[in-house]
């Protein structure tokens, strides 16, 4: 399986832990520690899937979430939310900004790359729609 994921978190110990856990399922992994790092990131790398924590200095996770969503380029690229924040509200409130899955820490790491290689096998590349068209 091959993929690229970013990580978005101010912790350098869940970035180590989730970054070194994913390459060793095959994946390329990059991380930046705050929102306004990862729309950086997002427009010079292109991830196929962002893993985004909530509480971050310089921009929070939410107001990530709503700028990825709001621009065409980004809007399609799953979202992870990965977070201490557990409350219904900040659930919701990540579930109507868009977010494909909502997970809270502590997390079970094998949780997390079972549903991180779900969700890149689900993306479909692009043009494949196209492509099995016309065969």
């Amino acid at each position: 399986m091959a993929g690229r994921v970013l990580i978005v978190d101010d912790d350098p110990g869940v970035v180590k832990l989730v970054r070194a856990n994913l390459q060793a399922e095959g994946l390329e992994v990059t991380a930046a520690a705050n929102g306004a790092e990862c729309l950086l990131a997002v427009d010079s790398q292109r991830p196929d899937l962002i893993i985004l924590d909530v509480v971050m200095p310089v921009m929070d996770g939410f107001q990530t979430l709503r700028l990825l969503k709001e621009k065409p380029e980004t809007a399609s690229i799953p979202v992870i939310m990965l977070t201490v924040r557990r409350s219904d509200v900040d659930v919701l409130h990540g579930w109507t900004s868009g977010v494909d899955l909502y997970l809270t820490k502590p997390f079970e790491t094998s949780e997390l790359i079972a549903l991180t290689k779900r969700m890149l096998d689900a993306k479909e590349p692009d043009g494949a729609k196209e492509t099995e068209g016309s065969l």
